[in-house]
Protein backbone atom coordinates (compact mmCIF):
# COMPACT_ATOMS: atom_id res chain seq x y z
CA UNK A 1 0.00 0.00 0.00
CA UNK A 2 0.79 3.89 0.00
CA UNK A 3 1.60 6.16 3.00
CA UNK A 4 2.61 9.78 2.88
CA UNK A 5 5.48 10.46 5.30
CA UNK A 6 8.07 12.91 6.37
CA UNK A 7 11.40 11.73 5.27
CA UNK A 8 14.82 12.74 6.45
CA UNK A 9 17.38 11.99 3.57
CA UNK A 10 20.16 14.37 4.60
CA UNK A 11 21.44 15.61 8.41
CA UNK A 12 20.99 19.26 8.09
CA UNK A 13 18.76 19.37 5.08
CA UNK A 14 14.52 20.32 5.17
CA UNK A 15 12.41 17.35 5.87
CA UNK A 16 10.66 15.61 3.31
CA UNK A 17 6.66 14.79 2.22
CA UNK A 18 7.09 11.89 -0.03
CA UNK A 19 5.31 8.96 -0.74
CA UNK A 20 5.86 5.31 0.22
CA UNK A 21 5.60 2.17 -0.12
CA UNK A 22 4.62 0.24 2.74
CA UNK A 23 4.59 -3.81 3.14
CA UNK A 24 1.73 -5.64 4.99
CA UNK A 25 2.74 -6.91 8.54
CA UNK A 26 4.50 -10.25 8.92
CA UNK A 27 5.19 -12.29 11.89
CA UNK A 28 4.70 -10.74 14.75
CA UNK A 29 3.79 -7.36 13.42
CA UNK A 30 0.89 -5.09 12.66
CA UNK A 31 -0.54 -2.68 10.59
CA UNK A 32 -1.42 0.69 12.17
CA UNK A 33 -2.94 4.05 11.12
CA UNK A 34 -1.96 6.68 12.61
CA UNK A 35 -4.13 9.38 13.56
CA UNK A 36 -1.61 11.32 15.52
CA UNK A 37 1.90 12.00 16.24
CA UNK A 38 3.66 14.22 18.62
CA UNK A 39 6.69 16.51 17.50
CA UNK A 40 9.38 15.67 19.89
CA UNK A 41 12.55 17.27 20.05
CA UNK A 42 14.38 14.01 19.66
CA UNK A 43 13.44 14.01 15.91
CA UNK A 44 15.24 16.96 15.70
CA UNK A 45 18.74 14.86 16.57
CA UNK A 46 18.31 12.88 13.93
CA UNK A 47 17.39 15.73 11.42
CA UNK A 48 20.15 17.57 12.73
CA UNK A 49 22.66 14.95 12.76
CA UNK A 50 23.15 15.18 16.99
CA UNK A 51 22.48 11.49 16.75
CA UNK A 52 23.61 9.19 13.91
CA UNK A 53 20.77 7.42 12.37
CA UNK A 54 21.07 5.20 9.37
CA UNK A 55 19.27 7.28 6.44
CA UNK A 56 16.71 7.69 4.84
CA UNK A 57 14.40 7.58 7.66
CA UNK A 58 10.92 8.24 8.45
CA UNK A 59 10.43 10.52 11.82
CA UNK A 60 8.37 10.47 14.24
CA UNK A 61 8.40 8.04 17.26
CA UNK A 62 5.45 9.78 19.44
CA UNK A 63 2.37 7.99 17.50
CA UNK A 64 -1.28 6.97 18.31
CA UNK A 65 -3.35 5.13 16.10
CA UNK A 66 -5.95 2.37 14.96
CA UNK A 67 -4.97 -1.02 14.95
CA UNK A 68 -5.80 -2.16 11.31
CA UNK A 69 -4.55 -5.98 10.61
CA UNK A 70 -2.82 -8.25 12.37
CA UNK A 71 0.01 -10.61 11.28
CA UNK A 72 0.53 -13.92 12.52
CA UNK A 73 1.83 -14.41 15.72
CA UNK A 74 -0.13 -11.43 17.22
CA UNK A 75 -0.96 -11.47 20.87
CA UNK A 76 -0.70 -8.50 22.37
CA UNK A 77 -3.85 -6.39 20.21
CA UNK A 78 -6.15 -6.87 17.52
CA UNK A 79 -7.65 -5.13 14.96
CA UNK A 80 -10.02 -2.43 15.78
CA UNK A 81 -7.64 -1.52 18.71
CA UNK A 82 -6.72 1.97 20.14
CA UNK A 83 -2.79 2.11 21.01
CA UNK A 84 -0.49 4.49 21.97
CA UNK A 85 2.89 3.37 20.48
CA UNK A 86 5.97 3.23 22.94
CA UNK A 87 9.26 4.25 21.52
CA UNK A 88 10.97 1.66 23.20
CA UNK A 89 10.02 -2.29 22.49
CA UNK A 90 9.73 -4.28 24.83
CA UNK A 91 9.98 -7.95 24.27
CA UNK A 92 9.29 -9.21 27.64
CA UNK A 93 11.88 -11.91 27.72
CA UNK A 94 15.14 -9.87 27.72
CA UNK A 95 17.11 -10.03 31.01
CA UNK A 96 16.32 -6.23 30.84
CA UNK A 97 12.38 -6.48 30.64
CA UNK A 98 12.31 -9.46 32.93
CA UNK A 99 14.14 -7.45 35.97
CA UNK A 100 11.63 -4.67 35.16
CA UNK A 101 13.61 -2.18 32.94
CA UNK A 102 11.36 -2.41 30.03
CA UNK A 103 13.38 1.38 28.99
CA UNK A 104 16.39 -0.83 28.01
CA UNK A 105 15.03 -3.19 26.48
CA UNK A 106 17.22 -4.97 23.94
CA UNK A 107 15.02 -4.76 21.20
CA UNK A 108 15.86 -1.02 21.66
CA UNK A 109 19.31 -1.82 19.92
CA UNK A 110 17.85 -0.79 16.75
CA UNK A 111 16.30 1.96 17.16
CA UNK A 112 18.64 4.50 15.03
CA UNK A 113 18.38 1.90 12.30
CA UNK A 114 14.92 1.52 12.33
CA UNK A 115 14.02 -1.68 10.88
CA UNK A 116 12.61 -4.40 12.50
CA UNK A 117 13.65 -7.79 13.90
CA UNK A 118 15.09 -10.17 11.38
CA UNK A 119 16.55 -7.12 9.42
CA UNK A 120 12.92 -6.38 8.06
CA UNK A 121 12.19 -3.46 6.24
CA UNK A 122 8.53 -2.76 5.66
CA UNK A 123 8.97 0.63 4.01
CA UNK A 124 10.51 1.53 0.75
CA UNK A 125 10.64 4.00 -1.91
CA UNK A 126 13.20 6.10 -4.76
CA UNK A 127 16.11 5.49 -2.30
CA UNK A 128 15.58 2.10 -1.81
CA UNK A 129 14.69 1.15 1.93
CA UNK A 130 13.31 3.46 4.26
CA UNK A 131 14.04 3.07 8.01
CA UNK A 132 11.40 4.30 10.89
CA UNK A 133 12.48 6.26 13.61
CA UNK A 134 12.70 3.94 16.63
CA UNK A 135 11.21 1.21 14.98
CA UNK A 136 7.84 3.39 14.12
CA UNK A 137 7.99 6.38 11.79
CA UNK A 138 4.66 7.99 12.98
CA UNK A 139 5.21 10.72 10.79
CA UNK A 140 3.47 8.57 8.18
CA UNK A 141 0.04 7.81 7.28
CA UNK A 142 0.29 4.25 7.94
CA UNK A 143 3.24 2.10 9.81
CA UNK A 144 4.08 -1.61 9.79
CA UNK A 145 5.35 -1.88 13.48
CA UNK A 146 6.28 -5.06 16.12
CA UNK A 147 3.67 -5.71 18.45
CA UNK A 148 5.90 -4.97 21.09
CA UNK A 149 5.91 -1.42 20.41
CA UNK A 150 2.04 -1.03 20.66
CA UNK A 151 0.39 -0.54 23.98
CA UNK A 152 -3.25 -0.90 23.91
CA UNK A 153 -5.52 2.13 25.58
CA UNK A 154 -9.40 2.85 26.15
CA UNK A 155 -11.42 3.28 23.16
CA UNK A 156 -12.88 6.31 25.13
CA UNK A 157 -9.17 8.23 25.54
CA UNK A 158 -8.81 11.07 22.94
CA UNK A 159 -5.56 9.86 20.93
CA UNK A 160 -4.54 13.67 20.15
CA UNK A 161 -3.72 13.69 23.79
CA UNK A 162 -2.66 10.19 25.03
CA UNK A 163 -0.28 10.45 21.78
CA UNK A 164 1.86 12.28 24.03
CA UNK A 165 2.39 9.16 26.85
CA UNK A 166 4.48 7.22 24.07
CA UNK A 167 7.76 9.33 25.07
CA UNK A 168 7.46 12.73 26.39
CA UNK A 169 5.56 12.92 29.17
CA UNK A 170 6.77 9.69 30.55
CA UNK A 171 10.22 10.69 30.30
CA UNK A 172 9.96 13.91 32.12
CA UNK A 173 7.33 12.42 34.44
CA UNK A 174 9.49 9.39 34.97
CA UNK A 175 12.80 11.75 35.58
CA UNK A 176 10.79 12.64 38.35
CA UNK A 177 8.79 10.23 40.11
CA UNK A 178 11.33 7.24 39.23
CA UNK A 179 14.59 8.24 38.23
CA UNK A 180 15.09 10.99 41.24
CA UNK A 181 12.39 8.92 43.13
CA UNK A 182 11.23 12.65 44.04
CA UNK A 183 9.61 12.56 47.94
CA UNK A 184 7.06 14.93 49.86
CA UNK A 185 8.90 18.31 51.08
CA UNK A 186 11.48 17.76 49.09
CA UNK A 187 13.11 20.66 46.81
CA UNK A 188 13.42 19.86 42.90
CA UNK A 189 15.46 21.84 40.10
CA UNK A 190 13.97 21.30 36.63
CA UNK A 191 16.28 22.50 34.38
CA UNK A 192 14.91 23.39 30.73
CA UNK A 193 10.83 23.10 30.39
CA UNK A 194 9.94 22.12 27.37
CA UNK A 195 7.65 19.04 26.10
CA UNK A 196 9.94 16.84 29.02
CA UNK A 197 10.85 19.15 31.40
CA UNK A 198 7.12 20.26 31.90
CA UNK A 199 6.23 16.87 32.73
CA UNK A 200 9.29 16.48 35.21
CA UNK A 201 7.42 19.87 36.90
CA UNK A 202 3.87 17.54 36.78
CA UNK A 203 5.70 14.45 38.07
CA UNK A 204 7.91 16.59 40.76
CA UNK A 205 4.28 18.01 41.99
CA UNK A 206 2.65 14.89 42.53
CA UNK A 207 5.28 12.94 44.14
CA UNK A 208 4.97 15.97 46.62
CA UNK A 209 7.59 18.09 46.44
CA UNK A 210 7.26 21.16 48.70
CA UNK A 211 9.60 23.05 45.88
CA UNK A 212 9.77 22.73 42.67
CA UNK A 213 11.72 25.01 40.80
CA UNK A 214 11.52 25.69 36.84
CA UNK A 215 14.82 27.22 34.76
CA UNK A 216 13.97 28.87 31.20
CA UNK A 217 15.12 31.41 29.66
CA UNK A 218 11.64 31.74 27.66
CA UNK A 219 9.11 33.82 29.55
CA UNK A 220 6.30 31.65 27.95
CA UNK A 221 8.42 28.52 29.70
CA UNK A 222 7.98 29.93 33.03
CA UNK A 223 4.73 30.96 32.70
CA UNK A 224 3.42 27.05 31.82
CA UNK A 225 5.74 25.78 34.40
CA UNK A 226 4.07 27.67 36.99
CA UNK A 227 0.81 26.96 35.72
CA UNK A 228 1.11 23.46 35.80
CA UNK A 229 3.44 22.91 39.35
CA UNK A 230 6.11 25.19 39.33
CA UNK A 231 6.60 26.91 43.15
CA UNK A 232 9.17 29.34 41.04
CA UNK A 233 10.46 29.96 37.94
CA UNK A 234 13.36 31.79 37.15
CA UNK A 235 15.40 32.37 33.68
CA UNK A 236 18.94 31.65 34.36
CA UNK A 237 20.70 29.05 36.88
CA UNK A 238 22.47 32.03 38.59
CA UNK A 239 19.09 33.49 39.50
CA UNK A 240 17.59 30.02 40.55
CA UNK A 241 20.85 28.70 42.80
CA UNK A 242 20.19 31.96 44.65
CA UNK A 243 16.80 30.83 45.20
CA UNK A 244 17.34 27.43 46.32
CA UNK A 245 19.94 28.30 48.46
CA UNK A 246 17.72 30.80 50.31
CA UNK A 247 14.47 28.41 50.29
CA UNK A 248 16.50 25.39 51.76
CA UNK A 249 18.66 27.15 54.22
CA UNK A 250 21.74 26.47 52.44
CA UNK A 251 21.09 23.16 51.31
CA UNK A 252 20.60 22.74 48.35
CA UNK A 253 18.13 20.65 46.18
CA UNK A 254 17.26 17.34 46.41
CA UNK A 255 17.60 16.40 43.15
CA UNK A 256 18.20 18.36 39.53
CA UNK A 257 16.75 17.08 37.33
CA UNK A 258 18.32 18.42 33.32
CA UNK A 259 16.02 18.26 30.83
CA UNK A 260 17.17 20.86 28.04
CA UNK A 261 17.04 20.69 24.26
CA UNK A 262 20.90 20.05 23.84
CA UNK A 263 22.38 18.73 27.02
CA UNK A 264 25.76 21.20 27.49
CA UNK A 265 28.56 20.70 29.96
CA UNK A 266 27.72 24.12 31.60
CA UNK A 267 24.57 22.75 32.29
CA UNK A 268 25.31 19.63 33.78
CA UNK A 269 27.55 21.70 36.45
CA UNK A 270 24.66 24.06 37.11
CA UNK A 271 22.34 21.10 37.79
CA UNK A 272 25.28 19.52 40.42
CA UNK A 273 25.69 23.04 41.78
CA UNK A 274 21.87 23.09 42.66
CA UNK A 275 21.56 19.64 44.24
CA UNK A 276 23.28 19.75 48.61
CA UNK A 277 24.70 16.59 49.87
CA UNK A 278 22.87 13.16 49.01
CA UNK A 279 21.66 14.82 46.03
CA UNK A 280 20.49 12.89 42.53
CA UNK A 281 21.72 14.63 39.20
CA UNK A 282 19.37 13.39 36.56
CA UNK A 283 20.71 13.66 32.56
CA UNK A 284 17.48 13.53 30.64
CA UNK A 285 18.33 15.71 27.79
CA UNK A 286 20.83 14.40 24.69
CA UNK A 287 23.80 15.83 23.02
CA UNK A 288 25.88 13.53 20.21
CA UNK A 289 26.50 10.33 21.08
CA UNK A 290 29.95 10.71 22.32
CA UNK A 291 30.19 14.57 23.44
CA UNK A 292 32.30 14.78 26.50
CA UNK A 293 29.74 17.21 28.45
CA UNK A 294 30.00 15.64 31.93
CA UNK A 295 33.02 17.74 33.63
CA UNK A 296 32.89 17.55 37.52
CA UNK A 297 34.84 18.15 40.91
CA UNK A 298 34.95 14.12 41.58
CA UNK A 299 36.28 15.16 44.92
CA UNK A 300 33.22 17.49 45.61
CA UNK A 301 30.79 14.50 44.16
CA UNK A 302 32.51 12.19 46.92
CA UNK A 303 32.67 14.28 49.89
CA UNK A 304 28.94 15.59 49.25
CA UNK A 305 28.02 11.86 48.53
CA UNK A 306 26.26 13.42 45.14
CA UNK A 307 24.74 11.20 42.59
CA UNK A 308 24.70 11.30 38.71
CA UNK A 309 22.23 9.48 36.72
CA UNK A 310 20.90 8.90 33.32
CA UNK A 311 17.27 8.19 32.80
CA UNK A 312 15.71 6.57 29.50
CA UNK A 313 12.02 7.18 29.06
CA UNK A 314 11.84 8.17 32.54
CA UNK A 315 12.77 4.57 33.50
CA UNK A 316 9.17 3.33 32.98
CA UNK A 317 7.99 0.38 31.97
CA UNK A 318 5.92 1.31 29.08
CA UNK A 319 3.26 -2.05 29.35
CA UNK A 320 2.65 -0.78 32.85
CA UNK A 321 3.53 2.60 32.92
CA UNK A 322 1.29 4.18 29.64
CA UNK A 323 -1.79 3.22 31.04
CA UNK A 324 -1.13 4.19 34.57
CA UNK A 325 -0.45 7.51 33.00
CA UNK A 326 -3.00 7.74 31.18
CA UNK A 327 -5.08 7.14 34.29
CA UNK A 328 -3.57 10.00 36.12
CA UNK A 329 -4.71 12.00 32.94
CA UNK A 330 -8.70 10.72 33.56
CA UNK A 331 -8.46 11.32 36.59
CA UNK A 332 -7.30 14.63 36.54
CA UNK A 333 -3.90 14.54 38.02
CA UNK A 334 -1.96 14.83 35.26
CA UNK A 335 -2.77 17.62 32.37
CA UNK A 336 -1.79 16.80 28.94
CA UNK A 337 -4.52 19.43 27.16
CA UNK A 338 -3.10 21.96 28.85
CA UNK A 339 0.56 21.63 26.96
CA UNK A 340 -0.38 21.61 23.45
CA UNK A 341 0.69 24.37 22.05
CA UNK A 342 -0.26 23.82 18.43
CA UNK A 343 -1.60 21.29 16.29
CA UNK A 344 -0.02 20.55 12.19
CA UNK A 345 -0.82 18.72 9.29
CA UNK A 346 1.70 16.32 8.17
CA UNK A 347 2.63 18.62 5.40
CA UNK A 348 3.57 21.52 8.38
CA UNK A 349 5.96 18.84 10.05
CA UNK A 350 9.06 21.33 9.27
CA UNK A 351 7.28 24.63 10.27
CA UNK A 352 5.84 22.26 13.43
CA UNK A 353 9.99 22.01 14.22
CA UNK A 354 11.25 25.42 13.18
CA UNK A 355 7.79 26.24 16.11
CA UNK A 356 9.97 24.14 18.65
CA UNK A 357 13.50 24.93 18.05
CA UNK A 358 11.92 29.00 18.03
CA UNK A 359 10.39 27.99 21.64
CA UNK A 360 7.01 28.89 20.49
CA UNK A 361 5.66 25.71 21.18
CA UNK A 362 5.95 23.28 25.06
CA UNK A 363 4.05 20.45 22.61
CA UNK A 364 3.10 20.21 18.94
CA UNK A 365 1.07 17.54 17.72
CA UNK A 366 0.28 16.46 14.16
CA UNK A 367 -3.26 15.18 13.11
CA UNK A 368 -3.19 12.58 10.25
CA UNK A 369 -5.51 12.41 7.12
CA UNK A 370 -6.74 9.80 5.25
CA UNK A 371 -8.33 9.40 2.38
Amino acid sequence: MKTKAAVVYEAGKPIEIEELTLDGPREGEVLIRYTHAGLCHSDVHIAHGDLEARLPMVLGHEGAGIIEEVGPGVTRVKAGDHVVCSFIPNCGTCRYCASGQQSICDMGATILEGYLPGDRWPISGPRGRYGAMCMLGTFSQYGVIHQNSAVKVDDDLPLDKAVLVGCGVPTGWGSAVNTANVKAGQTVAVFGVGGIGINAVQGARYAGAKYVVAIDPLENKREKAMELGATHAFATAAEAQEAITQMTRGQGADSAILTPGLMTSQIVSDGFNAVGKGGTVVLTGLNKLMEQNIELPGTILTLFRKKIVGSLFGDCNPTVDIPKILGLYQSGDLKLDEIITRTYTLDQVQEGYDDLLAGKNVRGVVIHEHP
